[in-house]
Formats: C-alpha cells, sequence, structure tokens
C-alpha cells in the first residue's frame, strides 16, 4: 500500500500501533546498519534508503530527479516487507541472506526477487536486517546498478 505521506515521521504516525513498533524497529536497525552516504527519504510510498542525488547526480534510470533507490520498509496489507535492491543484483549477496535467515529463524525467507516480507511480526530478524544493511557501500551499490545498464 503505497502512503501519501511526504515525512517518514508522517508515513510512521499514520501506521496502525502494531505496525508501527515493527516498522520503527526495522528503521532504527537499517538505519543503524546502512554504511555512510546513503540518505532516508519517502520513496514510492514507503521508507526509502537512496544514494542522494548529491553522490549520484545521473539520477535513477532517466528520472534525473530520483535518487538512486538501495533498500525500501513498507508496510503492506498482509506483511511488512523490506524491498533490498542488493538482493535482486547480486547472487552472492541473496544467497548469504538466505543461508542466514535459515539459519536465524529455522525458515526460509519469504521473497520475491528484492522483496522480504514478514508475515509473522513477532518473528522479525532485526540483527539480521541490521547485518544484510551493512553489506554494500554507496560507491559498490552504484557500481553494481551502473554495470546492470551496460555502463
Amino acid at each position: 500500500m503505497q502512503s501519501k505521506a511526504q515525512t517518514p515521521k508522517a508515513y510512521l504516525d499514520a501506521l496502525p500501533d502494531d505496525r508501527r513498533k515493527v516498522i520503527r524497529k526495522l528503521r532504527t536497525h537499517i538505519r543503524r546498519g546502512l554504511p555512510k552516504g546513503f540518505t532516508e527519504v519517502m520513496s514510492y510510498g514507503m521508507l526509502g534508503y537512496v544514494v542522494p542525488l548529491k553522490f549520484y547526480p545521473a539520477g535513477y534510470h532517466v528520472k534525473k530527479d530520483t535518487p538512486l533507490p538501495f533498500i525500501n520498509l513498507a508496510s503492506q496489507k498482509q506483511h511488512v516487507a523490506i524491498y533490498h535492491m542488493g538482493l535482486y543484483a547480486n547472487s552472492d549477496l541473496l544467497k548469504w541472506f538466505c543461508s542466514e535467515y535459515r539459519e536465524v529463524t529455522g525458515a526460509a525467507a519469504d521473497m520475491g526477487k528484492c522483496c522480504v516480507r514478514f508475515r509473522r511480526l513477532d518473528a522479525v530478524p532485526y540483527p539480521l536486517i541490521e547485518e544484510l544493511a551493512t553489506k554494500v557501500t554507496p560507491s559498490q551499490w552504484i557500481e553494481t546498478y551502473e554495470a546492470s545498464r551496460g555502463r
């Protein structure tokens, strides 16, 4: 569900209490883990962690005014989700994450291409998500993104 919120605070304030607690905690862990250089914004109606235009002025695809997205965090209709573009773009990172997720939780991650869904809000592996956030720097993400675009 895309939010019309203009700020992270407004996004959080609009969530139901149970979702707000989980999103806040995920937000804290992601922000703690992210390497310096990523910025938190509202992106696609979700909390977004992006490479700002001042570091990557080319922007995202043909949208020169859109910062390069990296991670998004959202409360969806049936779950809370993290969208981590690095999982889609880096098969080694994906293998690491799936292996660690199974080891930490005892179950396979509920995933799409870059989406990790948490349907059980009491079973979110917060420290693992924080560790995942540490794995890619802004410069590494730019390099991966440009390689995927044939640059």
